[in-house]
């Protein structure tokens, strides 16, 4: 039998942001995200993005071609990362919190469930602003034109999700913003240990704090969920986080190809560097590792106690057999 009723009263004490209303960015931070006056000069020592996640940057024909264009490279995804995270916290993560807050998961939802989903909404809303206040700020300086772009991510998101049967749509939006906000909150933690200049880092580290809270949410209200699913929205969700997961660690290759070419790149560096990222191992490489969290988090919610569910995601190539 699995039924909402048998879930164990402890969890009702869970679900909390804690001190939210003096902690969140919305409500906390002191800082404006205004680019640096000595932004040239921070330039000499920061980065726009931490060059570990540009691999490409270290490409031979990139390198010869001088430390502009490689802010310039950096820079151009920086801008599209912030513009990524405005669509995603509004268009995905915030739909995905509406099936907890109105009911739509059909399973009693704990009030503290309920409150901590409305806080974290307002959070998002505010993650959505400053992204898009500094991703402008940004492409003003380099006058970059191209955009918003609809990353390649989100199209594929709303296809998956457009595809998905009717009884299965609600938990397929709140697993997609679960996978999100696990990702996220482990790639923050990550580029916020490089020395960005100093605006980038200010906000990335008030996301990050945000995010935190996010994921450990987000993976207690799947814990909850997972006691009190059937057999076949189980079997649904296996084969949807799957999905999920590998979506994430996509590259968006219409994007990287353009911005590579606006930095005066020729076509076989292009293709070259292309070559190196995608393909199913690449992105299966990079979901083991980006993806280390919302494993973890599916763990500890007895997600593996599964046998088929551990062969499943081993044949995926997302953990060991």
């Amino acid at each position: 039998m699995t039924s909402a009723s048998i879930v164990p009263d402890f969890w009702a004490r869970r679900f909390t942001l804690g001190d939210w209303n003096a902690r969140a960015s919305v409500r906390a931070s002191e800082h404006t995200y205004l680019l640096p006056s000595d932004l040239e000069q921070q330039l000499q020592t920061r980065h726009w993005f931490p060059p570990a996640f540009l691999p490409y940057l270290n490409h031979p024909s990139i390198k010869a071609a001088g430390q502009s264009v490689l802010h310039r490279l950096s820079a151009n995804h920086l801008v599209y990362f912030l513009d990524y995270t405005t669509l995603l916290e509004h268009r995905i993560v915030n739909r995905s919190v509406e099936t907890i807050v109105h009911g739509e998961l059909d399973v009693s939802i704990p009030q503290r469930m309920k409150t901590a989903a409305l806080q974290l909404y307002t959070d998002e809303g505010f993650h959505a602003l400053f992204s898009n206040s500094l991703a402008e700020q940004i492409a003003a300086h380099y006058g970059i034109t191209q955009r918003p772009v609809t990353p390649q991510r989100i199209t594929r998101l709303h296809a998956l999700l457009g595809q998905t049967p009717d009884r299965h749509k609600a938990l397929a939006w709140f697993l997609v913003g679960f996978v999100s906000e696990t990702i996220i909150a482990s790639e923050l933690l990550d580029v916020c240990r490089d020395t960005l200049v100093s605006s980038v880092q200010d906000m990335l580290r008030d996301h990050l704090s945000d995010e935190a809270r996010h994921s450990r949410y987000f993976s207690e209200v799947f814990h909850y969920l997972w006691l009190t699913l059937t057999s076949s929205q189980r079997t649904f969700a296996a084969k949807y986080l799957v999905e999920i997961i590998l979506l994430f660690f996509e590259v968006d290759e219409r994007w990287l190809k353009d911005s590579l070419y606006s930095a005066g790149l020729n076509n076989a560096s292009v293709a070259d560097i292309l070559g190196g990222l995608t393909g199913a191992p690449a992105v299966v490489l990079r979901a083991r590792s980006g993806a280390a969290a919302t494993l973890q988090a599916l763990r500890s919610a007895g997600f593996f106690d599964l046998r088929s569910n551990q062969q499943l995601f081993a044949q995926a190539g997302l953990v060991d057999e």
